[in-house]
């Protein structure tokens, strides 16, 4: 959400990190032999107290893609729009082939680079379509993958960087809001060393209180097998059960690293957390992270290497309730919480000083919209939508506040006009007339001006007859 100052937080370039090791790390000279990796029949249960929310055992025919009803696929060198080579400076193309993304048949993912004769890099890299895995108020979120990193070592993995990592939300249709919205880096790898690294990335870059572009990171060797030639369990927590929030990163059931919400400001830690996230699995070639630590890809690296993941699952305990939140069997004509968004593109939630307290959301701006599933208007028709707005928007600035049914490129059922209110949490109740609804639709709040700047905020709504 912008400041009263007109600051906007949606500026900043994406790029991952690059974390100093702690201490020496040299280069592996010899290579690994490439063994055949195993897979578990299936994600472990959860423990006492957790709750499944998500999981993907990838079982499946051997050279057939993800399921795409939990997976996307994210093409080519960089989102539409965003920055280029994925902010981060590698230089494969991502693909949806099966060359690069596929099931071995044997319950694995194997994500693979691939380079052809003309030294043209390619790989792969999915993300859930699910972007709201976040801890339920009071109660903890674990994000944990079976993994074995691309086994090859020394020379010949120059360049290789394997990873599996959560991004904010608000990032996806954004893609200019880094590190602001946040990013939590489970596992890192790269040059084939034994060194797993960990990392939240926040607040402002370069600098910044999370010290971008290297973030808050932590890094340690796996236990027992190396990286590169073994499965590891890799696992975040994020803790809301604590007075003091925390996020915590462990390998193998090893506690290695920890970032407590103490250690930035409050206004950082709530852009970087006040929101769900999505989960990304991939293999980079080349980058800033790599760079760190040599370079490459180069003439020696042997491409073909995979990284293989065999189970992927999120888990939920405590709280006042359960990871995503309800959806569905909304009233239209009570008040709807601006934060309970079923999905997002381009908002922030943040503390609200208006009456009755709780969230807002904010940094509204051209083209940013939210998602409410469910909302039942009854068999009478609604005729009038009422939104809790408020704006510091500069001189000039203003939008569109607008209510479309069922798909974002439906035409709106109604809007209204928004500008400056006196402050980004001075408040006003405004009316719409709206064209007649009735049953039950999703509801998308949409946000439509003339101009880049963040023009409103969003605290609550509802429909009226």
């Amino acid at each position: 959400m912008s400041a009263p100052s007109g600051t906007s937080h949606r500026r900043g370039p994406l790029r991952r990190a690059l974390i100093a090791a702690a201490g020496v790390l040299g280069l592996a000279t010899a290579a690994a032999t490439v063994t055949a990796p195993s897979a578990t029949a299936a994600a472990p249960p959860p423990p006492s107290g957790w709750t499944q929310v998500f999981v993907d055992d990838f079982n499946g025919a051997a050279g057939t893609g993800v399921n795409t009803t939990n997976w996307r696929y994210a093409t080519g060198t960089g989102y539409p729009g965003g920055p280029a080579n994925w902010g981060t400076g590698e230089i494969e193309t991502m693909t949806s082939s099966t060359d690069n993304v596929s099931l071995d048949g044997n319950g694995n993912l194997r994500i693979t680079p691939r380079r052809d004769a003309s030294g043209r890099w390619t790989s792969g890299r999915i993300e859930t379509n699910r972007a709201d895995f976040q801890p339920p108020a009071g109660g903890k979120l674990r994000v944990e993958a079976r993994i074995q990193v691309p086994n090859v070592t020394g020379a010949a993995a120059k360049g290789y960087w394997p990873a599996f990592w959560m991004l904010g939300a608000p990032y996806r249709g954004n893609y200019w809001n880094w590190p602001a919205v946040g990013e939590l880096d489970i596992m890192e790898n790269t040059q084939g060393l034994n060194t797993v690294w960990a990392t939240m990335h926040c607040g402002t870059s370069p600098g910044g209180p999370c010290n971008e572009t290297s973030g808050i990171g932590g890094s340690t060797a796996c236990p027992g097998t190396t990286c590169q030639a073994g499965f590891h369990t890799y696992r975040l927590e994020w803790d809301r059960s604590t007075s003091v929030e925390e996020i915590r990163f462990y390998v193998d059931n090893t506690h290695f690293h920890t970032v407590r919400e103490n250690q930035v400001d409050a206004t950082t830690w709530a852009n970087a957390t006040d929101h769900g996230y999505f989960l990304i699995l991939n293999v980079a070639m080349g980058g800033g992270f790599p760079d760190a630590f040599g370079g490459g890809p180069d003439a020696g690296t042997v491409p073909g290497h995979s990284m293989v993941v065999d189970y992927v699952q999120v888990l939920s305990a405590g709280g006042s309730g359960t990871t995503p939140p309800p959806t569905g069997n909304r009233d239209a004509y009570g008040a709807i919480q601006a934060e309970s968004f079923d999905g997002q593109s381009g908002v922030f939630t943040e503390s609200t000083s208006d009456t009755g307290g709780g969230q807002n959301i904010g940094a509204l701006a051209n083209g940013d919209w939210a998602l409410y599933r469910g909302v039942d208007f009854g068999s009478t028709p609604a005729r009038q939508f009422v939104a809790r707005v408020a704006s510091g928007a500069g001189a000039g600035v203003s939008g569109l506040v607008e209510v479309r049914l069922d798909s974002r490129s439906n035409p709106p059922v109604g809007s209204f006009a928004v500008g400056n209110t006196g402050g980004w949490q001075s408040w006003r109740t405004v009316p719409a007339n709206i064209s007649s609804v009735t049953g039950t639709h999703d509801v998308y709040l949409t946000f439509t001006s003339g101009q880049p700047a963040d023009f409103v905020n969003v605290n609550w709504f509802h429909f009226g007859r």
